[in-house]
């Protein structure tokens, strides 16, 4: 198992926090809701929606975490204004689940959705990056409960908020729609370079038409 490390520039590579941000020593837990229970047999990976094939593509857990393993070493940024720098996060690229099961031509969006129905919505040209990855690890460990086990998205250049803990799925979409956040309220695409926190932020063109 190959384990590549990707650096980033930004706080980790000495060039400041983003705006309104502090910088955080260790990593708060934060999350909406309880900590789901992992059942291994029933833990299911699903990509649907527009997919090219028009077809649902499903990794059982075994299967989701043979994939091919990545390392980046990335920032996280919280809305809440903390930032933690210079993790290392372990796990399987969404470039890789892209080439796996490719979207349908006209996808522009995606929707990742995690238990309980949570969800947060990507442009594709972000869940593509390739700084982009469903981690399983955190500096050489697996994730623990409160933090997103067995899997969560992280998107480095993003607000923390857009890579939701305990994934289960990717829907590709043609059109954009708010995912669990965004409907209440926060920004719909999230730079924290920006500093694109709340929705009433939002320029034309940054959210769904209505």
């Amino acid at each position: 198992m190959g384990h590549p490390v990707e650096r980033e520039s930004g706080a980790a590579a000495g060039s400041g926090l983003p705006p309104g941000q502090r910088l955080q020593r260790g990593w708060p837990v934060t999350h909406y809701g309880p900590v789901p229970k992992f059942r291994p047999e029933r833990w299911e990976f699903r990509v649907f929606g527009a997919t090219a094939d028009g077809d649902k593509h499903t990794w059982d857990h075994e299967e989701f975490t043979a994939l091919p393993y990545t390392t980046v070493v990335a920032d996280l940024h919280c809305v809440t204004k903390f930032s933690m720098v210079g993790a290392e996060w372990g796990g399987i690229p969404a470039r890789a689940i892209v080439d796996l099961a490719p979207p349908a031509p006209d996808v522009t969006h995606v929707m990742v959705w995690a238990e309980y129905g949570f969800s947060s919505n990507l442009r594709l040209s972000d869940f593509v990056s390739d700084r982009t990855i469903f981690a399983t690890h955190k500096d050489g460990e697996l994730l623990t409960a409160e933090h997103g086990f067995p899997v969560r998205l992280i998107v480095p250049h993003l607000y923390a908020w857009k890579g939701p803990k305990w994934v289960r799925g990717v829907e590709y979409m043609t059109a954009d729609r708010r995912g669990f956040w965004e409907e209440r309220g926060y920004h719909n695409i999230g730079d924290p370079w920006k500093e694109q926190r709340y929705s009433y932020q939002e320029e034309p063109g940054d959210g769904p038409e209505l």
